[in-house]
């Protein structure tokens, strides 16, 4: 009998898992998918809402996909219960599927604070394309939209309908807005430069009930205040999709707990994306619910449901984001306070954070106008620097007391582009990018600075000059 894989899940964990299986096993197998709806790209989303793409490009699987990898869809319909023992899931409609293995990849879902009128129309999440429509319905030039929550998810949103011309309010219960990507300083950069973009910001308060008169809502706060709106669009962050695992002996924490091979407690059953909690690069395990921690787990629990032995090194919390024209980035352990560098220079805005655990770069945090971030390289460095862990030692000291916005030395002398192509995620060989980079070589002689002969030094190391 063939080996069968089953997937729960569509998301970017799934498709990448299906790819990854047939990369090892182009035949011989059996492929599942179980999703409640069809698979498309939820990050794609908030360019559909603005016209920046067309509903069609949102879709990332249909029948040629399903035909091209040997996937038997199960689409429309959920798992609702897993019995590891038996090595069998139960879905909505009463099928049994048996399996071999079994990657589950259910994603994350839009929390429901308890709020009363969420169910009225006109709110709103904007985690399904369901939900991208009625935005669509809903919303347009002059259109008041107000948004609870003020987190990564519903900053996009904003953008997207800023881009749209609606008139934004935003209410957060939090202090600051984007509390977990921005320390309390970069929040009030951001907020200033919201409201310079006529977004009404209020944070340290609370919606109460949204309420709906002659066609029209209004969110009623704590305090008493009432603010009319056309739309109103939840956004209170998300949580793992793990009740249907839970008392099935499958170990759960605050998500489904995986180890380096995204195996759970049971080495048959896997767990990828947002639902997993799994190796974190800076140690222990955590839920890290962005796109290229999903991306990753697909590709190490295909590879391994496929018979390889895979071992994954651990994922990098990192959020960017681009709104209303600030670009804001945050990786690691941004939020630390004892040992950093930071630099604010609050009328273009610009802001940089570096957290530093001894001589080791942990998390950082980079706030400016989009041009002036995306014409950089320093959000891939500063990744860089966190992601492999290295040693700066006097590149430490560099940054903090002769030019924190110099990364490029330290990054360069240090090797860190080296040591992340030596990395490799599955064991198969790259495609050849056909491209070889002939850098041309620093000249000593221009620049006399205490740190240049050693980034020379390396600069020749790393490029092969004598």
């Amino acid at each position: 009998m063939a080996k069968r894989h089953v997937i729960v899940g569509a998301g970017p964990a799934g498709m990448h898992a299906i790819e990854t299986i047939r990369r090892f096993e182009p035949e011989g197998s059996e492929i599942h998918l179980v999703c409640d709806e069809p698979p498309y790209a939820r990050m794609v989303l908030p360019y559909y809402i603005c016209g920046d793409v067309p509903e069609s490009h949102v879709y990332t699987g249909g029948d040629d996909v399903f035909q091209k990898f040997g996937v038997t869809p199960h689409i429309g319909v959920r798992a609702e219960r897993i019995d590891p023992d038996g090595k069998t899931v139960t879905l909505s409609d009463g099928t049994t599927l048996h399996f071999d293995t079994l990657l589950i990849a259910t994603g994350s879902s839009p929390v429901r604070p308890p709020i009363e009128g969420l169910d009225l129309p006109g709110v709103t999440n904007l985690w399904t394309i369901e939900d991208a429509r009625r935005l669509i319905e809903h919303t347009g030039q002059g259109k008041r939209v107000v948004f609870i929550g003020a987190g990564f998810v519903g900053m996009i949103v904003l953008n997207a309908l800023y881009k749209r011309g609606c008139s934004l309010t935003v209410i957060e219960m939090m202090d600051q807005i984007l509390p977990r990507m921005l320390d309390a300083e970069a929040a009030r950069l951001a907020t200033d430069w919201l409201a310079k973009r006529g977004v009404d910001v209020r944070c340290g308060t609370q919606a109460a009930r949204i309420l709906q008169h002659d066609g029209a809502l209004a969110v009623e706060l704590t305090a008493g205040d009432r603010i009319p709106a056309d739309c109103v669009v939840i956004a209170a962050g998300v949580r793992p999709n793990v009740a249907f695992v839970r008392g099935s002996g499958v170990e759960v924490d605050e998500g489904i707990v995986v180890n380096e091979r995204l195996q759970t407690n049971y080495p048959f059953i896997y767990a990828a994306g947002d639902c997993a909690q799994g190796p974190s690069v800076l140690g222990g395990k955590e839920v890290h619910a962005i796109q290229p921690t999903a991306i990753d787990h697909g590709r190490v629990a295909g590879a391994n449901m496929a018979g390889q032995d895979v071992r994954y090194d651990g994922s990098l919390s990192m959020n960017v984001l681009d709104v209303c024209g600030l670009q804001i980035a945050s990786f690691g352990r941004w939020d630390g306070e004892d040992d950093i560098v930071r630099l604010a220079n609050p009328a273009r805005p610009l802001y940089r954070k570096y957290v530093f655990d001894g001589d080791r770069m942990v998390g950082g945090i980079l706030m400016g106008p989009t041009g002036d971030i995306m014409n950089l390289t320093d959000i891939g460095m500063v990744k860089g620097l966190v992601q492999t862990g290295i040693a700066m030692g006097e590149w430490k000291t560099y940054l903090k007391e002769t030019h924190p916005l110099d990364l490029r030395r330290p990054y360069v002398a240090l090797g860190v582009a080296t040591r992340l192509l030596k990395r490799t995620l599955l064991p198969l060989p790259s495609d050849d990018p056909r491209v070889r980079p002939l850098p041309a070589e620093p000249d000593v002689e221009t620049d006399k600075g205490p740190h240049h002969k050693v980034f020379v030094e390396a600069y020749r190391k790393v490029f092969g000059h004598s």
